[in-house]
């Protein structure tokens, strides 16, 4: 069945953790006085609006309820789509037991509704499969996972799964890990997400970004003087169930990227400029037969509005990039003193793109970060710095998972590095506290972490999974960071500019297919947007 995706889809950008939301329910109930089967009508009212929109021609639908107030909101939504006369059917997965006074009387609703209400532990003992239904509505656990996930609740998240009907989430989809976004056993795949109260950090990257399909944001009402509470609270205090990696690493606020509030801080130029006020950019790297990438990472800068890029690479690759792009200085390296002339003149270095490991790149590595200049470090320079001891506040690191993987186990404990490989929140922040600097953890949901703040970004596709996307990545960071960007400033812009042009190209011509320069035309018009 299509969904309506005409559907409003503004979101906003503050994401919070489980242990933040939960307080800030709290907040809401023992503060404010909002009771919290008001919350859960709230929640289902949204919810059912929701459906409605995205599927108007249903008429079957089926409610998967567990044991907590995620249940809650599940026992009032089959209640008020019962009285729009659909045909709706309850499957009670969790313990009648352990609900809440509020689901307890959500429950007393329900059974008072014209609906069906079924035990999905009798019905597997009758080993039937459930009919099919137009739209699923998961309700078994939001953010109440811990640990292994139990059954019946696999086998239920499977059966949901299984079916060919939409998917809604309520909250966040069951079995999805709402700070982290990894799924430890299995969970729901949904076609839409109905998020409450605070946007949860795991919808929006890893695992989150696939499960949640789109996600829908509704505030329940809850008045700016919670937040406030929660912030003061936070400058002072963690929660006691938050991660580790949050108690160490400080509690700092996370956003999601939003492109026209970044695109308006860049200024508009001068009728009387030149090209000595946008920068110069020294793009280093492009061992032997790796030319290409430190092309397209110097290509990059220039069309992102750097004023002059100069590039330092094998003297296999000179000629030929000059012919490629006659705009670029390039100039073949053979030992580490062709190095500083170049140095001298750049404001801005983009170490790594094609770089290699061999000796000669370890010549040009150690040469380049002698020089205290701002620099972005990507790809082999990344793997060369593993490892180091050495820290700077003045650079930006921009590993993918694998480069990640490597800047941190060369010096933590088998058992820190796997917890961290489970968290890309925390994996960003213990690079960032290793290395010094500002991270750009790439993939879906790229994560850019500084000590102030993390944010994440919400815009591209499957299409940037080629190869030369990071190199241009580097390039364009690095050409706004010669125009006078922060580090954090440039890398929020290129990392959101730099997604929304694959979303542009592939919006035209599909995600197989895309080649990594295809991008640049559009990053340029997105860069003179203001």
């Amino acid at each position: 069945m299509e969904i309506d995706v005409s559907m409003a889809a503004s979101l906003p950008s503050e994401l919070y953790t489980q242990a933040e939301v939960r307080e800030l329910d709290r907040l809401a109930i023992e503060e404010q006085g909002i009771s919290g089967l008001t919350l859960m009508r709230r929640a289902a009212v949204a919810c059912v609006d929701t459906i409605i929109q995205a599927w108007p021609d249903a008429t079957t639908m089926r409610i998967y309820c567990g044991s907590g107030n995620n249940a809650g909101d599940g026992y009032i939504i089959a209640g008020l789509l019962a009285e729009k006369n659909i045909q709706v059917e309850v499957v009670l997965v969790g313990s009648m037991s352990h609900l809440s006074d509020a689901a307890s009387a959500a429950y007393d609703y329900c059974q008072s509704s014209n609906l069906q209400m079924v035990s999905y532990a009798d019905q597997a003992d009758k080993g039937g499969g459930l009919p099919l239904v137009d739209v699923i509505i998961d309700a078994l656990l939001g953010t109440g996972v811990r640990g292994v996930l139990k059954e019946p609740f696999q086998a239920a998240i499977r059966e949901i799964n299984d079916s060919s009907a939409g998917v809604c989430s309520v909250d966040i989809p069951s079995g999805l890990n709402g700070d982290t976004g990894v799924i430890t056993d299995v969970a729901v795949q949904a076609d839409i997400t109905v998020s409450f109260i605070g946007l949860k950090r795991g919808m929006f990257t890893f695992d989150g970004i696939e499960q949640s399909g789109r996600i829908i944001f509704a505030g329940l009402g809850i008045p700016g003087s919670v937040f406030q509470r929660l912030q003061q609270r936070a400058k002072t205090e963690p929660l006691p169930d938050l991660l580790d990696a949050e108690r160490s690493h400080g509690n700092v606020p996370c956003r999601l990227l939003e492109y026209p509030s970044l695109i308006a801080q860049l200024p508009v130029r001068a009728r009387n400029a030149h090209k000595n006020l946008f920068g110069h950019v020294l793009v280093v790297g492009g061992w032997r037969g790796m030319g290409g990438a430190v092309a397209m990472a110097a290509e990059a800068a220039l069309r992102s509005g750097a004023g002059v890029v100069s590039v330092a690479t094998h003297s296999s690759h000179a000629s030929q990039m000059l012919i490629r792009r006659p705009e670029l200085m390039v100039r073949g390296i053979e030992v580490a003193a062709d190095l500083e002339t170049l140095l001298n003149n750049a404001n801005v270095v983009v170490l790594g793109p094609g770089l290699g490991q061999s000796e000669w790149s370890r010549m040009i590595f150690t040469k380049v970060i002698e020089f205290d200049l701002p620099m972005v470090i990507d790809a082999d320079g990344l793997n060369l710095l593993a490892g180091s001891t050495i820290k700077k506040n003045n650079w930006l690191l921009t590993p993918h998972p694998g480069e990640a993987r490597t800047l941190l186990t060369q010096q933590a404990s088998q058992a820190t590095s796997a917890a961290l490989l489970q968290d890309r929140y925390a994996m960003a922040k213990a690079i960032r506290q290793q290395y010094g600097g500002v991270v750009v953890l790439k993939g879906a949901g790229t994560i850019i972490c500084s000590a102030a703040e993390l944010a994440v970004c919400p815009y591209g596709n499957p299409g940037m999974s080629t190869a030369g996307m990071g190199d241009i990545l580097a390039g364009v960071i690095g050409g706004l960071m010669a125009q006078n960007c922060t580090a954090m400033a440039a890398a929020k812009l290129g990392v959101a500019v730099h997604a929304m042009a694959a979303d542009k190209c592939t919006a035209k011509e599909g995600e197989r297919g895309l080649l990594a320069t295809d991008i640049l035309p559009d990053v340029r018009r997105l860069l003179n947007a203001n």
